[in-house]
């Protein structure tokens, strides 16, 4: 997902974005918004099924099914 996309979404969810700051923050910023773990790009394996986020996350190779 290209940044300004991630701009977009966090607009739409009454996120503040910053300018500078990195996709990886905003899309943190946004699970801890959602009430999720921030852990965008800080795990090798995830067993999250349906996270929006997941395919600029981890390889399709290192998800659980």
């Amino acid at each position: 997902m290209k940044m300004q996309d991630v701009i977009l979404i966090a607009k739409k969810k009454d996120v503040c974005y910053k300018v500078g700051m990195s996709k990886a923050d905003l899309i943190r910023t946004l699970q801890t918004k959602e009430g999720y773990t921030a852990c965008f790009q800080r795990q090798d394996f995830c067993e999250e099924k349906e996270c929006l986020w997941m395919d600029d996350c981890i390889p399709s190779g290192m998800r659980f099914s």
